[in-house]
This record gives C-alpha cells, sequence and structure tokens, in this order.
C-alpha cells in the first residue's frame, strides 16, 4: 500500500467535512509537502473553504463593531459611520474607503442575505463570491427590492457561483436584478453615475494605475481625445520621415560616383545617428501611443493652470526627492516620487535636469526631516513648505491623502494655549481634521513628525516618523 494513501484519504476527509475549528486544527497539523499532487489540490481547496468559515464570522464581527444600520448624525461635519469606519480602519490597518466597503458589505450580508451568509459559512462559495453578491445587490435592496425577489436572486446567485468566477457572479446578479426589478434597476443606473471618479493607484516598478469611472459618454469624449491625439503626431510622423528621406536622396545624387559616402546612409533610421523624438514615436505599441497621449494632453492643461491654480500658496508641482551625490552622478541611489514611492536614479536625474531645487537638511540616522533650505527668511511660508515635505499626507493611520490637499492642523488647539510651531503642527486631511476636532479623537504630536491618536474608546495608535528618502 502506498504510504501517502491513509494521508491522502484523510485530506478528502476533511475537504468533505463541515467547516469549523475541528477541520481546520486538522489541516494545520498536515505538511502539504508530504502530499501527492492531487491531494495537495484537495488540501487547498479545504484551506479555501475554511476561509470562507472565518470571513462568515468577520462579517458578523465588523457589523457588531459598526452597527447593524448606518450611523446618523446631527451635527453638520459628521458623515454617516465616520465614527465607525475610522475604528475599523485604524483596528485593522485598512484605509477609511477600505473600511467603509467592508462595513456596507458586512451589513447587506448579515441584514439581508441570510442564505448568502449560510454558503459562505459552509465553504461552498468564496470570501470573493459573497462580496459580489452584496455588492451588486446592495443598491436595489436600499430601493426595496422585495424578501421574494432577493430569495430568487440568492437562488439563482448561489447556483451560478458553484462553476463560476466572482466577475461572472456579478455579471449574473445584475441581470437577475434587471430581470426582478426593472425599476429599481433603472433608479440605480441612474444614480450610479454619482459614482463617477478618477483614482490613482501606486504599482510595482515604477508604475501606476490610474482609473478612471465615468459615465460612458464622458469615457468616449475621453478616448476620442487620444485616438486624435495619436492621430495628429501620426501624421507629424510621417511627415518627418518624408522630410528625412527625401533629404537622403537628393544628399546621395550629388554623390553619385562616391561609392564610399554612399554606402554610409546618414538619415531617418541610421544605425549611426540617434533616432528623434517622433521616429521613436513610431516604434511604439498602440498601447505606449494611448498612454502617452493621455499623459501629454493633461500635462498641457497643468502647464496651463500651474499659476492659477495653488496649494498651500505654491503652484501645482511634482515633488521628486534625490541625494545629492546620487544627483551628481556619484551614487545610484533611487530617488522619491512624491505620492508615489522609489524611483531608480536614472529617472530621478531625468526629473531633476528641469526641475526647481530645494534643499532638505536631515538627520543622518534616521533620515527624518530637520529644516527646509531657503535662500529668504519667510517664517509663515517656509514653516508651510517644511510640514508639506515632512508629512506628505494626512497623518491619522492609513489615510494617505495628499498633503497639498490637507489641512495645517495645531495638535494642542490655538485656543487652548498650542503653539504654531513644527511640533505642534501637522497635516490632516479634512474628514480626520474634523473627527479630531468634533469627533473626540485625540492627537499627541512629537517634534519628529511622529504621532499618536486616542479613540473615542481608548485605543491607541501611534504613527511612525517619515523618513524623507522613504514613501508614506
Amino acid at each position: 500500500m502506498d504510504s501517502t494513501e491513509p494521508l491522502s484519504a484523510r485530506v478528502s476527509d476533511l475537504l468533505r467535512a463541515n467547516p469549523g475549528i475541528q477541520t481546520l486544527t486538522g489541516l494545520v497539523s498536515i505538511n502539504p509537502f508530504e502530499l501527492v499532487v492531487g491531494s495537495r489540490i484537495d488540501f487547498l481547496s479545504a484551506l479555501e473553504r475554511q476561509t470562507a468559515w472565518l470571513q462568515a464570522i468577520m462579517q458578523r464581527a465588523i457589523v457588531a463593531v459598526a452597527g447593524e444600520e448606518s450611523s446618523s448624525n446631527d451635527k453638520i461635519w459628521d458623515g454617516v459611520d465616520e465614527a465607525e469606519r475610522e475604528d475599523v480602519a485604524a483596528a485593522l490597518r485598512l484605509s477609511p474607503n477600505t473600511a467603509q466597503l467592508r462595513i456596507d458589505v458586512a451589513r447587506t450580508l448579515v441584514n439581508h442575505l441570510p442564505n448568502t451568509c449560510s454558503a459562505l459559512a459552509m465553504g461552498e462559495i468564496s470570501a470573493a463570491h459573497a462580496t459580489v453578491i452584496a455588492k451588486e445587490s446592495a443598491a436595489a435592496i436600499r430601493d426595496g427590492l422585495s424578501e421574494f425577489a432577493i430569495y430568487q436572486l440568492e437562488e439563482k446567485a448561489l447556483g451560478y457561483a458553484e462553476f463560476h468566477t466572482p466577475g461572472q457572479v456579478a455579471n449574473k446578479v445584475r441581470t437577475t436584478i434587471a430581470q426582478l426589478a426593472p425599476a429599481e434597476f433603472e433608479e440605480v443606473v441612474d444614480r450610479a453615475r454619482e459614482s463617477r471618479r478618477v483614482s490613482c493607484y501606486n504599482d510595482a516598478d515604477g508604475m501606476a494605475t490610474v482609473v478612471a469611472i465615468l459615465p460612458a459618454p464622458d469615457a468616449q469624449i475621453i478616448m476620442k481625445s487620444i485616438e486624435s491625439y495619436i492621430l495628429k503626431r501620426n501624421e507629424e510622423d510621417s511627415r518627418q520621415h518624408s522630410d528625412t528621406n527625401v533629404g537622403s536622396k537628393q544628399h546621395s545624387d550629388t554623390n553619385v560616383g562616391s561609392k564610399q559616402h554612399s554606402d554610409t546612409k546618414v538619415g531617418f533610421g541610421s544605425s549611426n545617428s540617434p533616432r528623434s523624438e517622433t521616429s521613436i514615436w513610431s516604434l511604439l505599441s498602440a498601447d505606449n501611443k494611448r498612454a502617452d497621449a493621455l499623459t501629454a494632453i493633461l500635462s498641457s492643461a497643468l502647464s496651463e493652470n500651474s499659476d492659477s491654480v495653488k496649494s498651500h500658496r505654491r503652484a501645482v508641482s511634482v515633488n521628486v526627492t534625490i541625494d545629492l551625490p546620487t544627483l551628481l552622478g556619484l551614487a545610484e541611489n533611487p530617488g522619491q516620487l512624491s505620492g508615489y514611492g522609489a524611483i531608480p536614479a536614472s529617472v530621478a536625474r531625468e526629473l531633476a535636469s528641469d526641475a526647481t531645487w530645494k534643499r532638505f537638511i536631515t538627520d543622518p540616522l534616521t533620515g527624518n526631516l530637520l529644516d527646509f533650505g531657503r535662500e529668504k527668511y519667510e517664517p509663515p511660508q517656509a514653516l508651510v513648505d517644511f510640514l508639506l515635505a515632512r508629512d506628505r499626507t494626512c497623518r491619522f493611520p492609513g489615510c494617505r491623502q495628499p498633503a497639498t490637499r490637507a489641512d495645517i492642523d495645531h495638535a494642542h488647539s490655538w485656543e487652548t494655549g498650542g503653539e504654531t510651531s513644527i511640533e505642534n503642527l501637522g497635516l490632516l486631511c479634512r474628514r480626520h481634521h474634523r473627527l479630531k476636532t468634533h469627533g473626540r479623537w485625540s492627537l499627541v504630536s512629537n517634534k519628529d513628525g511622529s504621532c499618536e491618536w486616542t479613540s473615542p474608546t481608548g485605543k491607541n495608535y501611534f504613527v511612525p516618523a517619515r523618513p524623507i528618502n522613504e514613501s508614506v
């Protein structure tokens, strides 16, 4: 008998067993590398069922913290779920938007989708399947979808989830709602326009993703603008290519009989001369051209408005931090692109080549900002510049709202004797500024830029200082 057979049979039994602490304990005791290939796949599937079970418990826990219904406040500065969202965000180290999404999904599942919760707890669907069912049905449920329609919706979605991905299940839910409740579906579509937005997400390898959620006609306008720019650049490239070839032919004709010269062709595409900018354009892929076109169009718009649009009395700018040896080509340390993170030394030098420079003085051990160089003494603006360079984003735990869109806040309020100083000032986005002022969150600020928050429930959250050469 194969020595691995009893272990494989045990995995098969655990895969069929109801999810729970005993099943999870049995799985944890098994080393997956000791299994045959087929049993390793069963082991993975069994763990996924346990993950779903734990996620079902997590949904109830989130609702227990945030409440079964959205909070409402009489004060104009308090938004929906303001305090609850920040509790969940700080405790789980999530952004406020992500925390609110988790709360919304949990409430929809626990309050309105009992069959989906049961399927999740039994490991019949994944957390991703449950999330899309909740997200896609939430608006229709909020608009009054009947209990019977909800039951039908769950039945179709759960049956479909058995053999389909979360994305496919999302499409199924949307189609089902349109069939079961056409009036609610039309209201959802009308209201969806209010969710239009543009977001930026940092990726690896010096790249980032910009996502625009737009009404279809607006999206078409943007794509047509990009296509128009590409068409114009293609025509310019074609003319440049034609002009260069004509020049090369005329030059060759005037040197007939000079074999040595005619063999060394000088012109477009010559291996012994650099390509022009337009010739490089012709070598780009269609995707690269669309990306470059979007950047060029928006760069032009930014240049036109740079003098009239100011943040904290400074023109809109792209900020890059690079140490002096790297700037001079004596070292290859990565630079820091504000709002993104590390970029290669060569890219940082390229961006710095035609930029306005500012001198930073940092602690040699920690990298924390000590001073912000200036040629003349301007106390108010110099202090603002220092805070922008030191904090870079809102100082609330997990918040990444850029400092350029944040408020300058006195940790110890001015009204109660707080000083306007480096030690007592910091940058907070408008929401977290209001949360501190009116939401019973307290803040202690330290000289190095670090700070400690205390929530209304007494939980403490420390935000460390931010070295100038590290991303935030």
